[in-house]
Parts: structure tokens; sequence; C-alpha cells
């Protein structure tokens, strides 16, 4: 879909979280590591998916900046979804990130349940994500590169719904070992 280089711009971001981890320990603090990853996928990252990641992340860190705990992250995940809409165009339903991070975010919403458990909570998040994801496999594509081609040709689920998904399944896999 697009230009193809998804993929390719995921990877650099990986390699750049890699080296950024190696250098030094990340901050401790959730709103200061969230800017951080801001910074550092803006700055390496590159494409539209670099800008869209800072902005999600950037506007997510305001809520942590005083508190941390679950349904906090709730809220956190719903201002960097705020920012992406307002900032990038794209609505779920378009077939872009925003289908996966959105699907994420509502199961994520049992967050500010009292008594939540943060690990099956994240796990349900992976899973809508991830279904999601394969969902816009079916969609029009709305926004993004992939709305400049045919339908027709748009046979693979959106890649940057599922690189989301990947991402999530990640931080949940990181979580859980």
């Amino acid at each position: 879909a697009g230009d193809g280089d998804c993929g390719h711009t995921h990877a650099r971001a990986a390699r750049a979280i890699q080296e950024w981890v190696r250098a030094r320990p990340p901050p401790a603090a959730p709103a200061q590591l969230l800017s951080s990853l801001a910074d550092l996928l803006l700055e390496k990252m590159g494409g539209s998916s670099g800008v869209l990641y800072g902005l999600f992340l950037t506007a997510a860190a305001q809520p942590l900046l005083n508190r941390n705990d679950l349904p906090t992250w709730a809220d956190a995940m719903d201002a960097g979804i705020e920012a992406m809409q307002r900032y990038g165009g794209a609505a779920p339903g378009d077939r872009t990130m925003l289908d996966s991070l959105c699907a994420a975010a509502q199961a994520l919403h049992a967050l500010r349940s009292p008594g939540a458990d943060l690990l099956p909570v994240l796990a349900a998040a992976v899973q809508s994500a991830e279904a999601a994801a394969e969902a816009t496999k079916h969609m029009e594509a709305g926004a993004g590169r992939a709305s400049y081609i045919s339908s027709a040709q748009l046979l693979q689920p959106d890649p940057g719904a599922v690189a989301v998904a990947a991402v999530l399944r990640a931080v949940l896999e990181g979580l859980r070992s």
C-alpha cells in the first residue's frame, strides 16, 4: 500500500530505539520516556509515520506528567489518538494505523475500572488491534498513501495498522518478561 516504505520506516525506528537503549538507560518517568521516544522517532524514523508517532507520543505524554496510574494510561492513549486525528486528518475506518490504535484504545478503557489488571487488559487491547489491522484488508482507503491506489489493488491489511498491532504486541511481551 502506498509507496511500500512502511516496513523500512518501522525497521529504522526499531534500530534507532535499540541504539538509544544501548547507549543510555531510558527515562524512568513515563511522560519523559514518551517525550524522548517522540523526539527520537521524529528525528530518526522519517516519513509520515515518524511524524504521526511523534505527535501521538508527545500528546500521550501530557496526561502522564503528574500521574501514571492505569486510568491515566488509558487517558494517554486517547490523547495520542486525538492528536493524530487532529493533525493527520484520518479517522477510524480510513484504513490507517488509527484503525488499530482506536481498537486498542477501546480495550484499554477497561484500565479505568477499579481493580483493573494491566496484563489481561493489554492482551485484550493487542488482540483488538490485531483484529482491526486484519479488518483493514476489506476497507476502502480514505486517508494516507493507500488512498492514492485503486481499492482493487489493496489486497493486504494496511501496513501501518499491522505495524501498530506489532508494536503493541511487543510492549505486551516486554511487560510479560
